[in-house]
Order: C-alpha cells, then sequence, then structure tokens
C-alpha cells in the first residue's frame, strides 16, 4: 500500500482545465508515468451518477488528454484491468478549469505536479502531505507484510490502533498548517476535503484568505463539509428516534399477500423490525443466523422486514428465494408513508427491537455479532 486513503483522498483533490482562450472549461493533463500500460479510461461526472468515459492510447507511460468542466471537478483515470478489478493502475484527479497539469513520476508509487499555477500550488502542498504521511505507510507497509508471512490479523490490528490513528493525525495537522501558513494557495485549499472530520475542515476554510475562501475552489470544498453536516444531524436525528425507551412510530405497509399490515397489531408483543435489502450484501448475509434465532426463541419475539429500495419484483423474489419464514412488508420508494425517513434510517440491515409497550429497546446498525449477544440476553432467561 504506497498511499493511505487519505493521501489518494488528497489526490483526487485534483483538476486541471487548459488556458485555451476560447474555452475556459478544457483542462489538460499530461505527462509521463512509470507503470503506465497501454490504455486509460478517463471518467468525467457530468452531473448526478453520470459521467462521461473516454479512452486514451499511452505509449511508454507517456499520455495526454483533454476534459471539459465547469468547476472543479474530481475526475478518474484508471486503467481497463482497474475497471475489472484484476488489478490497481491509475490515478485520480481534481480538474479545474483554466488549469493545465503535468504529471510525473512512478503512477504506483509517487507522482508530482506541474504546469500551471494551480498544479504548482498543489504539488508544493502535496509534497508537505506525503512526506507527513510517510510513518503512516511505513507502518502499513510493514503490518502487510507481517500478515503476509503469517502473523495474526487480530494482532497487526490491534497494533494499528496503537499507532496508526496518531500519524495520521499528525499528517492531517502538517496540512492544516501548511494550509493555515498558505492562505492564499488554492492548491492547498484543494486538500481540505481529505481532512477527514467536519473540526478540521472548518478550522482549514477558515484559515484560508477572502480571496480564496470566495473563489473557485469555494464549493469544491464547501461540498464536502455541507454533506459532513447534513450527515451528522441526521447522525443526532437517528440517535433520537432509534434511541432506547422512544416511542416507535406506527406505520402501515402491504405485505407479501399484497394485505396492510401495521406495526400497532403486534401491540403485547416484542418485534424485532429488520430494514433490509435483496441488494444489501451484509442483509443477505444475515439471514441464516436470523432464521437461527428466529427458530430459538420462536414465540418470544416477531420478525417484522421491511424490504427498502427495491422493486417490489425483486422484493418478491428475495422473499421467495431466501425462505423467510416472518413477517414481510415492502417499502416503496415514494409514497405517504416512509419508515426509512420515520426511523431515520442510516445504513443497512437495521435492527431495530420494539417492546410490548411499543417502545424501542435496541437499535443495531449493521451485521454485529454483539446483537444476537443482546437476544440472548433478553430472550434467554
Amino acid at each position: 500500500m504506497k498511499k493511505t486513503i487519505l493521501a489518494m483522498a488528497a489526490m483526487a483533490m485534483l483538476t486541471a482545465c487548459a488556458d485555451a482562450a476560447d474555452n475556459k472549461g478544457n483542462v489538460s493533463f499530461s505527462g509521463e508515468l512509470a507503470g503506465l500500460k497501454d490504455t486509460l479510461i478517463v471518467m468525467t461526472p457530468t452531473g448526478g451518477r453520470s459521467m462521461t468515459r473516454d479512452t486514451v492510447l499511452t505509449k511508454d507511460g507517456k499520455f495526454q488528454f483533454t476534459v471539459n468542466v465547469n468547476e472543479p471537478t474530481l475526475i478518474y483515470a484508471y486503467t481497463p484491468g482497474t475497471l475489472r478489478r484484476t488489478e490497481r493502475v491509475g490515478f485520480e484527479a481534481i480538474a479545474v478549469p483554466g488549469e493545465k497539469a503535468v504529471m510525473t513520476g512512478d503512477v504506483s508509487k509517487e507522482y508530482f505536479f506541474s504546469g500551471s499555477k494551480f498544479y504548482q500550488e498543489y504539488n508544493e502542498a502535496d509534497r508537505v502531505y506525503s512526506n507527513a504521511l510517510k510513518p503512516l505507510n511505513e507502518l502499513v507497509e510493514s503490518l502487510n507484510k507481517r500478515m503476509q508471512a503469517g502473523e495474526s490479523q487480530e494482532t497487526l490490528q490491534k497494533e494499528y490502533g496503537e499507532k496508526g490513528p496518531a500519524l495520521q493525525k499528525q499528517a492531517i495537522n502538517a496540512i492544516v498548517d501548511f494550509i493555515a501558513k498558505h492562505p492564499d494557495s488554492e492548491g492547498a485549499a484543494a486538500f481540505i476535503p481529505s481532512l477527514g472530520d467536519l473540526a478540521t475542515m472548518k478550522k482549514a476554510a477558515a484559515s484560508l484568505s477572502e480571496k480564496v475562501r470566495n473563489g473557485r475552489m469555494h464549493a469544491y470544498y464547501q461540498n464536502t463539509i455541507d454533506q459532513l453536516e447534513a450527515r451528522e444531524k441526521a447522525k443526532a436525528e437517528a440517535g433520537k428516534k432509534q434511541a432506547a425507551g422512544a416511542v416507535a412510530p406506527d406505520f402501515t405497509l402491504n405485505d407479501i399477500n399484497g394485505k396492510p399490515l401495521s406495526l400497532a397489531s403486534f401491540k403485547g408483543k416484542y418485534v424485532l423490525l429488520d430494514f433490509w435489502g435483496t441488494w444489501c450484501i451484509w442483509c443477505v448475509r444475515g439471514i441464516p443466523k436470523m432464521k437461527e434465532y428466529y427458530n430459538k426463541y420462536k414465540g418470544k419475539f416477531e420478525i417484522l422486514s421491511i424490504d427498502c429500495n427495491d422493486t417490489m419484483e425483486k422484493w418478491k423474489e428475495g422473499v421467495k428465494k431466501h425462505e423467510l419464514p416472518w413477517k414481510n412488508v415492502y417499502q416503496p420508494k415514494t409514497g405517504n408513508v416512509q419508515t426509512t425517513e420515520m426511523y431515520a434510517i442510516q445504513g443497512f440491515p437495521t435492527k431495530i427491537l420494539v417492546g410490548p409497550d411499543g417502545k424501542i429497546v435496541k437499535t443495531v446498525v449493521g451485521e454485529d455479532p454483539a446483537f444476537y449477544t443482546f437476544l440472548d440476553e433478553t430472550f434467554g432467561k
């Protein structure tokens, strides 16, 4: 692992734009990177989840291509093998209208930026960040080698937990300090979305000069800040709605036979609300354990699975395929009843145990073995 996720995220902030006077949205990328093969697939977001894809031929590591963007935008340049997940070769970069990027180095190890002013500034910040990340990278590389040699994963994870966070924080502090000392650097501002937590991003953004804060990079880093703020707000809301002791909102959805089924109909019993979908790998993987505990404590609690983000056909196929023996209802993507909003669901699967009094007893997000220990403690008495 030559670069940590943080380093890759920082690199992903990079964007280029050609300085052609007739089209300010063009961004030119060129350079020579060791390790590149004969083809790159360049993907440029065009809004929502759509992207344009362009095939770029490379020779002896040399490449050149142009993308067109209206604002600083994260683009992706990978080999076909990377997209097929048979290798990891390529790069992510931020394309900035009116700028030109020249890249040199090794695509799998370390590469550098030059070209127009933005990329010179970016490279300066990247050098600081990359150097600060070296102790963390060396730790990860060492742990990977020891794992390949047969050392226990549990031991290595414990060691990373003891050393990794401090080294990561050290690297973040280095780039935050650099941003504060270079308030007029747009290239440094591009690193803000890679800083990890909301408070650190806000601190770095506040240290920028007014010119940069109000300039073209503002939306690039502010979008990430806004997303994190919304996520924290949603998390706080979920904490309240899913808290033990909170009244479970009643709802009515149609069951597998098309008949309405309400949560209120379970009053006086324990009922496990299981928010899931056939598309959710962890939801499906957890079904055998759910069946085991449904049979183990049959009569002591009920299960009501609420399918989310599926078509009705996929849901019905899934219930049949996995032979779900409990009650199942379908949550349409549109409609007056939206249980995912009522319960502020943040991830799948989410399991919420509701008591006989209609109040929430326990909420668990994800497929967590501790949940089944909790069921044993609750119903195994």
